[in-house]
């Protein structure tokens, strides 16, 4: 695992740079905004940050980072005093400070579990990135930490709080596509050469760790149930100097206990579309897609052979950073108002699950 100087130098090289619930708070103004502190400070967490800002439930009160004069910079853009800019080494002093209420993990893969542990060993409340670690015993300590501590644990599934992905789960749950026998998904991304994700030692694996956990993740809330079993094959181009460290391609296959098959492929060699394919006995979905914003559902479906075509074509006006405001809206909530999140870290511990046997079936390993 990658130290935390080893992080604050590629940093400084600009590398760093199933419960659903609709919007949570239901209408009603919170009394007390929640204050947050951002632990990294790379592109992620400013998602993060535009989010909380551009929401009325809460505030950035603290930063977590290696780099000083970056750290005082974002500080001032949200009004966060700089004595509440942390150091990795010093970041266990945020227990003495009041203006935190919970920490948002915006860190690399591999160091998930050690700033979630030390922030529930403080107190605070824990909304952690997801893959959630890269490990299940990772995971597993990750819960029983924040158990141990009494603060809560959310795992980023941002997805999981946007309206589009509500309204296609909403719509195979009531029946209208009838029994579902196939998923297909995809999402991938030609990477750029030297970011922190080609390094097994920060990102802990390829592509699947990264984008093609969106593919996992909605073949299981799209299904309500976890696979049983996988399938997988993984290729790299091992003279290209990105994957060097981990593998280029992924794709692989699950079956779930309902008969449903789900076919999936990730990569980091190229601009793949993101997307979810439902087929079921009355109909076809299509949602479309799993990026920050421009969210697209297409369907058609019948009841029988003699009944009329219900067509859907419904793209969203909503944009970046609507979906990390409703994400902290909806912890924000469950802080305030004492309730499980929508996606524990339970649901990042399932996913790791099966990203282990994934990995398995294609005859790798994590780590």
């Amino acid at each position: 695992m990658i130290s935390r100087r080893e992080f604050s130098k590629l940093g400084a090289l600009g590398l760093a740079a199933h419960t659903f619930s609709p919007l949570p708070l239901v209408g009603q103004t919170p009394t007390k905004k929640i204050g947050y502190c951002v632990i990294g400070l790379g592109r992620i967490a400013d998602h993060h940050m535009r989010g909380i800002a551009q929401g009325s439930t809460s505030t950035v009160t603290g930063l977590v980072s290696g780099h000083r004069e970056k750290a005082e910079k974002i500080a001032a853009q949200y009004g966060v005093p700089k004595e509440s800019i942390y150091s990795y080494e010093e970041m266990d002093r945020i227990r003495d400070n009041k203006a935190i209420d919970a920490v948002i993990v915006c860190l690399p893969n591999s160091m998930h579990a050690e700033y979630t542990v030390r922030s529930a060993k403080a107190g605070k409340h824990v909304l952690c990135e997801k893959p959630m670690a890269i490990s299940v015993a990772e995971c597993e300590q990750m819960i029983a930490a924040c158990k141990s501590a009494n603060v809560k644990l959310m795992i980023a599934y941002r997805m999981h709080y946007e309206p589009y992905t509500l309204k296609t789960i909403e719509l195979i749950k009531s029946g209208a596509l009838g029994k579902v026998h196939a998923i297909d998904s995809a999402n991938g991304f030609n990477i750029a050469q030297g970011e922190w994700r080609t390094q097994r030692s920060l990102a802990g694996g390829g592509p699947l760790m990264d984008v093609g956990i969106y593919c996992l993740n909605a073949t299981r809330y799209l299904t309500g149930e976890e696979p049983v079993a996988f399938t997988a094959v993984a290729t790299s181009n091992k003279e290209d100097e990105r994957f060097k460290d981990i593998e280029e391609n992924l794709s692989w296959t699950m079956r779930f206990p309902s008969g449903t098959v789900a076919s999936c492929s990730t990569t980091y060699g190229a601009q793949m579309p993101s997307y979810a394919k439902v087929f079921g006995a009355n109909g076809w979905l299509e949602f479309d897609n799993f990026n920050y914003e421009g969210q697209h559902i297409t369907a058609a479906y019948r009841k029988d052979r003699n009944s009329p075509v219900t067509k859907i074509d419904d793209a969203s006006t909503l944009h970046d950073p609507s979906q990390f405001i409703d994400q902290v809206n909806h912890f924000t909530s469950c802080i305030l108002q004492n309730q499980t999140p929508g996606t524990p870290g339970e649901e990042g511990l399932k996913d790791m699950r099966s990203i282990e046997s994934i990995y398995k079936a294609a005859g790798l390993t994590l780590g």
